[in-house]
C-alpha cells in the first residue's frame, strides 16, 4: 500500500527578505550618519573624555552651589509631580469619550479625541516647552506645562485602552437595573481599572522626572536648566554634581512607584 507523502511546504521568503531590508537600513543609517570611528576611538579623544569624567568624579560641594542644588531638585520634583497629576486628570477626561466599552456603540467623539490625544503626543516635551516659553517665560511653569500636555496624550492612550478592556459584566448589570451609564462606569468600571491607571501613572512619573531634567535645556527650570549652564561653561565638578543629584532622584522616585504598586497589587 503505497503512502502518500504530504505536499512539501512552501518557502517562505518574507524572514529572510525582512532581515536583509533590516540589515541594508542599519548599513544606510551608518552611512547617511557618517560616523568618524578614526575620531572617536583616537587618543586624543580619549585623553579628553578621561581628562572630563576624572573632573566629574570629584563633584563640587561648595555651600554656595549646594544649595542651588537642592532648589532645584525640588523644582525638578514638583514640576514631574504636578505634571504627572495635570496629565492623570487630563488623560482621564479625554479617556472617556475616547474609549468603546464592550456592548456601547463608539460615541461621536471618539476618533476626534483620539486624533487630539495622538497630537499631544506626538509633540515631544522639548517642543513643547520651546513653545510655551513664549507665553509663560523661563522657569518651571513652562517646562510642567510642556510635561502636562505631553503626557495628557499619553497617558489618555492608555487609559482608553484600560477602559475599553475592562470587564463589562459588573457594569452591565447596573446598567440593566436602571443605574445611568455615569454612575456605573463611577461604581464598578473605575474600581476594576484603577489598580492598572495607577500603575500607569506612577510609570509615567518616573519619566517625567527624566524629562524634566533635560527640559531645562530651553529654560523650563529644574536641574536641567543648571546642567545646561554648566555643561556649556565645562564646569565638570558642577556637572557630576547634577547628574548625581538626578541619578539620586530617579532612584528615589523609582522606589517610591515600586513600593505604591505592592500595595496596589498585593
Amino acid at each position: 500500500m503505497s503512502r502518500t507523502l504530504p505536499p512539501h511546504p512552501p518557502r517562505r521568503w518574507s524572514v529572510p527578505l525582512f532581515l536583509l531590508g533590516m540589515a541594508v537600513l542599519a548599513v544606510a543609517s551608518f552611512v547617511e550618519v557618517g560616523l568618524d570611528w578614526r575620531r572617536l576611538l583616537s587618543m586624543d579623544a580619549a585623553s579628553r573624555m578621561g581628562r572630563f569624567l576624572a573632573e566629574m568624579t570629584q563633584p563640587a560641594v561648595e555651600p554656595a552651589f549646594l544649595k542651588r542644588l537642592a532648589v532645584a531638585t525640588l523644582e525638578t520634583l514638583a514640576m514631574s509631580a504636578v505634571g504627572t497629576l495635570l496629565a492623570a486628570v487630563l488623560g482621564l477626561l479625554l479617556a472617556l469619550p475616547a474609549s468603546r466599552t464592550p456592548g456601547q456603540a463608539a460615541g461621536l467623539w471618539r476618533v476626534p479625541t483620539r486624533w487630539l490625544l495622538n497630537l499631544l503626543r506626538s509633540i515631544p516635551e522639548l517642543v513643547w516647552a520651546a513653545l510655551l516659553l513664549i507665553s509663560a517665560g523661563l522657569g518651571p511653569l513652562a517646562g510642567t506645562l510642556a510635561l502636562a500636555l505631553h503626557t495628557t496624550g499619553v497617558l489618555g492612550r492608555l487609559f482608553a485602552e484600560v477602559i475599553e478592556n475592562a470587564p463589562d459584566g459588573p457594569a452591565f448589570a447596573l446598567r440593566v437595573q436602571g443605574v445611568p451609564r455615569g454612575r456605573a462606569f463611577l461604581y464598578a468600571t473605575l474600581p476594576q481599572s484603577l489598580p492598572q491607571l495607577l500603575s500607569y501613572t506612577l510609570y509615567r512619573w518616573e519619566n517625567n522626572i527624566r524629562a524634566a531634567a533635560v527640559l531645562g535645556v530651553v529654560g523650563g527650570g529644574g536641574l536641567g536648566q543648571m546642567l545646561s549652564f554648566h555643561m556649556g561653561l565645562f564646569h565638570m565638578r558642577e556637572t557630576g554634581s547634577i547628574l548625581l543629584a538626578t541619578i539620586v532622584l530617579v532612584a528615589l522616585v523609582d522606589l517610591l512607584s515600586n513600593v505604591a504598586r505592592r500595595m496596589l497589587n498585593p
